[in-house]
């Protein structure tokens, strides 16, 4: 598995995998290079997200593999490699979310993540299951 920063020419996978993301967003992440595409044998077969929080905590935003290719263990290897892209940056901590009722906590916990705060936004028009974070001292 190889892990790249997007590309103009990633556009269109992007965008039938991340529906909430625009042009301007995705531009924004190319620019920024905080979006990425998964690689496998020349195939895009996932991508990841983040941004910032505070201006020096990354985020992940969204990790998907797309489904021929899950439970071979290349979403840990892209978190690893995220990880260390972040840690090169000498950024000291990451930090992610998930709804507290998606199986993805489980993922995060093997990874070494763990428990740092929760959001509730009953009442919103976001509403949804309390929404979990979870943070890694790199």
């Amino acid at each position: 598995m190889n892990l790249k920063h997007m590309q103009p020419e990633d556009k269109n996978f992007v965008m039938e995998i991340d529906s909430h993301v625009n042009e301007f967003q995705y531009q924004n992440r190319i620019s920024t290079k905080t979006g990425y595409i998964l690689w496998e044998n020349n195939e895009r077969i996932g991508l990841m997200h983040h941004s910032f929080l505070w201006d020096s905590l990354p985020f992940l935003n969204l990790l998907y593999v797309k489904e021929a290719h899950r439970n071979k263990g290349l979403a840990s290897e892209a978190m690893k490699a995220w990880e260390e892209d972040m840690k090169a940056q000498d950024y000291k901590m990451v930090l992610i979310s998930t709804q507290v009722d998606e199986d993805a906590q489980h993922f995060y916990r093997k990874l070494g993540y763990v428990e740092c705060g929760a959001l509730l936004l009953n009442g919103t028009p976001f509403e949804q299951p309390m929404e979990m974070f979870m943070r890694k001292i790199l």
